[in-house]
């Protein structure tokens, strides 16, 4: 058997491991470790095993990661993600699936504060699809919504797996933050659109609402809505803010959004030490999980290397890889069928090695390439048969819901994503807008 035939053979074997429920980190790390020893011997392999994890954890860019995921930890601790809800419920109920639509803005402001689509997801979970089922809303609509438009964690930042893609993509991490802000607003935007056009032309999957408070006592009720997420403002200004003005660099913006969310909570007395604690060992357990993916995501991405998969993934393509509009196809090609069955992190540092040379090549800039790859992890996060969020939102609702009926709401969705791609592909400027006018 010939060294490519080996290096895609494990690809079957990767997935093979994860259909019968054994982590994603595991699976790979043993398939590059297998491969290693039969393409070269059983000290190579154990020498990469022994490597791997600390010339990936030793990455200073890294150390954002705990600090992303801390503050969002603090901030759903402190309450700012109900406050946000009750702020948008408040505001978009009176429109035709305002609760949804409620729920789309809220998850795009928690967003705001946690980086995380999983995270993202089971907080809106808990908080609007009772609210939504109890208001008539069908079933499919609430919980598609919440496991959609939790994927904006991945967009807007803080983002975890931008901070990952410019790690090992050695691109502008600050960049790629910022130039997720305008496709993650698209997307919310879109997202509302397509929820009020099908909640008017379909009333009964979402009963209007009718507000106990009229006129002007509804108005102060909604303007005092906006007191409470003062916090989240402080956050969003404090990160976004501070990485286009270039004061702070996107290790000092997560710490300080982390110190942040911690001071706010504490001076609103929503906060307790036993809260703060409980946040920090979440952080430590997450960081943990994408750290051991990250270590076998490397073993194998060496792997497929020293195969040569690479060269042959590009020899395959032939003219595909010379003609810009061609490669997009083939590469949104590729991110879908793989986001349909990976993990998020083990995707994107399986492709990175392959896809990003020959971008380079083309003479593509590789900030929009970061953008286009993690909207397309970010649509393999509700793809089914995986669908990750899809399952988040599934263990949030119980038996209350079927999975079946999730991916079902989560279809209209994906209809938005397919007119959101055709938009970032054709115009790159939606993407390279804001990291271009740092440069004034």
């Amino acid at each position: 058997m010939s060294n490519e035939l080996l290096g895609f053979g494990s690809l079957g074997l990767v997935l093979l491991l994860i259909a019968i429920r054994i982590p994603i980190g595991v699976a790979l790390g043993v398939v590059a470790f297998l491969g290693l020893m039969l393409l070269r011997n059983e000290r190579v392999a154990f020498a990469v095993m022994q490597n791997t994890p600390f010339e990936v954890a030793a990455k200073w860019e890294l150390s954002a990661v705990p600090m992303f995921i801390l503050m969002g930890a603090v901030a759903h601790a402190s309450g700012i993600s109900t406050a946000v809800f009750n702020a948008a419920r408040l505001w978009f109920s009176a429109l035709p699936g305002g609760l949804a639509v409620a729920t789309n803005f809220a998850s795009a402001g928690f967003a705001a504060a946690s980086g995380s689509s999983v995270a993202t997801s089971a907080t809106m979970g808990r908080l609007a699809i009772p609210e939504m089922l109890k208001a008539g809303y069908a079933p499919s609509l609430a919980a598609g919504v919440v496991a959609s438009s939790g994927t904006l964690g991945a967009l807007i930042p803080p983002s975890i797996l931008f901070v990952i893609y410019g790690v090992f993509a050695e691109v502008s991490i600050t960049r790629l933050l910022i130039a997720g802000v305008i496709p993650g607003l698209l997307t919310a935007f879109i997202y509302a659109a397509m929820i009020i056009g099908r909640c008017y032309f379909q009333p009964e999957v979402a009963p209007r609402l009718d507000h106990t408070m009229k006129g002007r006592a509804l108005w102060r009720a909604r303007w005092a809505s906006l007191l409470p997420i003062w916090p989240l403002l402080i956050l969003i200004v404090g990160i976004i803010g501070g990485l286009y003005a270039g004061v702070v660099t996107p290790t000092e913006a997560g710490a300080a959004g982390a110190f942040l969310a911690c001071a706010v909570g504490f001076a609103q007395r929503r906060l307790t030490m036993d809260m703060l604690f409980s946040a920090v060992f979440d952080t430590i357990k997450t960081t943990s999980q994408l750290l051991f993916v990250a270590f076998g995501a490397v073993m194998y991405t060496r792997f497929l290397a020293l195969a040569g998969v690479p060269g042959m993934m590009a020899a395959l393509m032939g003219d595909w890889a010379l003609d810009p509009v061609l490669m997009l196809v083939a590469v949104s090609i590729i991110y879908i069928i793989l986001g349909m069955f990976l993990d998020p992190l083990g995707v994107l540092l399986l492709t990175l090695p392959i896809v990003q040379p020959m971008f380079a090549a083309l003479g593509l800039d590789p900030i929009w390439l970061g953008v286009i790859v993690v909207k397309y992890i970010e649509i393999g996060l509700i793809t089914p048969p995986v669908g990750f969020n899809a399952y988040v939102v599934k263990n949030v609702v119980g038996d209350r819901i079927s999975l079946e009926t999730i991916f079902r709401g989560i279809g209209w969705f994906l209809a938005c994503e397919a007119i959101i791609m055709v938009l970032l592909l054709s115009f790159p400027q939606l993407s390279l807008f804001l990291p271009n006018m740092m440069r004034n």
